[in-house]
């Protein structure tokens, strides 16, 4: 305590000397703005970028030279977790331009001190404070950075209040664009295995980021110590060169993944596209080849038909892992459990729930007999042995996800088409029903709590015990914009999802990505999510559980 205290001090005397230093070494030809917003800081990535600076000189001065940038890192957790600091060019969106390195890699220390010219000749200049994390961290960790003295060739530049940082939490960039031969790594599922194995899903699409049809499979990482770490990816879902077709008219997508709390037993769902159908006649496409450009998706047009045929419908499959999931079985196919006359039937992404009665609930999709697309549940009481589907839960609804409430019934919080561009009205859809489907009922929160850019969301029932009773509370994490898929944010409900409180909101990523995310209990201290991140394809990070009550 008293070695802390002594560097505080130091740290203290080192801010005062430069606050005293004379006011004519500072010039009034250049002024400066920085910008910090919340994003993840990422393990297993090469740049984190974690402030903005933005130099802006007046029309009458010359071009200029950056001669010293001092950084501090104080508030950093441990700056032992970081591995190397750099600064970079601002590139294209405002955005840290990797390529472009405006300075050699630092080790960390306080203060990082850079010292490399820089030549700046525009009226305006950014660049990004940017570290490199090592490849495990503490996941309750923070990293904070401030700029607290710049100097060019025409003097010093007035910063003011340190240009300052919040505390920006730290995670594992899971996937990342490229990786493993892999164009892009899409739309996330997220649980907890009985045995504590954090197991993510997703869409491993290798040739592009494009939705079915295409050349993608069903991947899975495991993580054994709450998502520090990550086991190499492997391939669950693969319908590879089936009948006589290549694999990119064999596509699988849109996982969901559910844990049997009973019997531990693991399942994923994804659907399958075989060929494509022609988008007015609806009619299945002959003599496809791997050269062949045709595409549809199983959303649009007649991409999907009514039957249970592979040529006429997508395929609704499930396979099962009985070992923690380490291994998959082949599939089974259940797409017969709809009504011949769907045009979809479709699991939808993220993760599926058991009921307090063994239950096992999986969170659907489809498109009625005029190709309208509805939300509802799939539904198991033998332990995945056999599966029933429910009635649509509403229309012009799609990705959805299902939690039991205190009472029982199951909530299902739901995309609703109806907010695309939809300032004045905008809400995810939320029904509730006491049978499993056969009926349902709007909720008094539907279309007027939780606001959307129409894109898909994760809504998970957190159990805990405190002072010797049991517990539980909603979270729910989605772009939290009427327009963009930025501000990826968690909330919680402590009424079954009455109310959303804002002062308990925590934003996560406020820049745009994909949006789609996945929550799961690690522990009962602990949530996990996995989201698309503006600073990777899919990001994991914990959110303890004392930061959220």
């Amino acid at each position: 305590m008293k070695i802390k205290k002594l560097s505080l001090k130091i740290y203290t005397l080192w801010i005062l000397s430069l606050a005293f230093m004379s006011c004519s070494n500072y010039t009034t030809k250049i002024r400066l703005s920085n910008e910090q917003p919340i994003l993840p800081v990422l393990t297993w990535k090469e740049t984190n970028p974690i402030l903005k600076i933005t130099l802006i000189k007046n029309s009458e001065t010359k071009n200029y030279t950056l001669d010293e940038v001092f950084v501090s890192l104080q508030g950093t957790s441990d700056i032992n977790d970081i591995e190397s600091i750099c600064l970079f060019a601002n590139g294209e969106k405002e955005m840290i331009s990797v390529e472009n390195p405006l300075t050699s890699p630092l080790p960390p220390a306080n203060p990082v001190i850079f010292k490399e010219k820089v030549a700046i000749e525009t009226d305006t200049f950014s660049f990004w404070l940017s570290v490199k994390l090592k490849e495990k961290v503490d996941l309750t960790h923070r990293i904070c950075a401030s700029c607290i003295h710049i100097k060019t060739n025409l003097g010093r530049i007035r910063v003011g209040e340190a240009a300052s940082s919040k505390p920006l939490r730290v995670g594992v960039a899971v996937r990342q664009h490229g990786q493993d031969g892999m164009h892009t790594s899409r739309i996330p599922g997220l649980a907890t295995s009985k045995k504590g194995t954090l197991l993510a899903i997703y869409d491993a699409r290798y040739e592009s980021a494009r939705d079915l049809q295409g050349n993608m499979d069903i991947a899975l990482n495991r993580s054994m110590d709450g998502g520090q770490a990550w086991q190499p990816r492997q391939i669950v879902l693969d319908r590879k060169e089936w009948g006589s077709l290549p694999e990119k008219y064999n596509g699988v997508s849109d996982a969901c993944i559910l844990v049997d709390e009973n019997s531990g037993n693991i399942y994923v769902a994804g659907l399958w596209m075989h060929g494509v159908l022609d988008q007015e006649t609806g009619k299945w496409v002959k003599g496809l080849t791997k050269d062949s450009t045709r595409w549809i998706h199983q959303w649009r047009e007649k991409g999907s038909q009514p039957g249970f045929g592979v040529k006429e419908t997508s395929q609704f499959l499930i396979t099962k892992s009985t070992d923690d999931g380490a291994t998959w079985s082949e599939p089974i196919n259940i797409t017969t459990c709809k009504k011949r006359e769907w045009w979809l039937f479709a699991p939808a992404p993220g993760h599926g729930i058991t009921l307090k009665d063994g239950t096992l609930v999986f969170p659907t999709q489809g498109r009625d007999k005029n190709g309208q697309p509805f939300s509802n549940i799939t539904w198991s009481k033998d332990g995945g042995k056999t599966w029933t589907t429910s009635e649509p839960a509403y229309h012009n609804t799609t990705e959805c996800m299902a939690v039991e409430l205190s009472d029982g019934s199951v909530m299902l919080n739901m995309r609703d088409n109806r907010n695309r561009g939809n300032a004045e009205n905008n809400g995810r859809r939320i029904c509730t029903t006491n049978d499993l489907g056969k009926t349902w009922t709007e909720h008094p929160t539907s279309r007027k709590a939780l606001i959307e850019p129409t894109c898909m969301a994760s809504i998970h029932r957190h159990e805990y015990t405190e002072n010797g009773e049991k517990k539980s509370l909603l979270l729910f994490v989605n772009p939290s914009s009427i327009s963009k898929r930025d501000h990826i944010t968690l909330k919680v409900s402590f009424d079954d999802g009455i109310s959303w409180p804002e002062d308990h909101w925590i934003v996560l990523d406020e820049y745009s990505g994909r949006g789609y995310s996945c929550i799961t209990s690690v522990d009962e201290k602990t949530i996990g999510i996995l989201y698309e991140s503006s600073q990777a394809d899919l990001v994991f990070q914990q959110i303890k559980m004392e930061e959220v009550k």
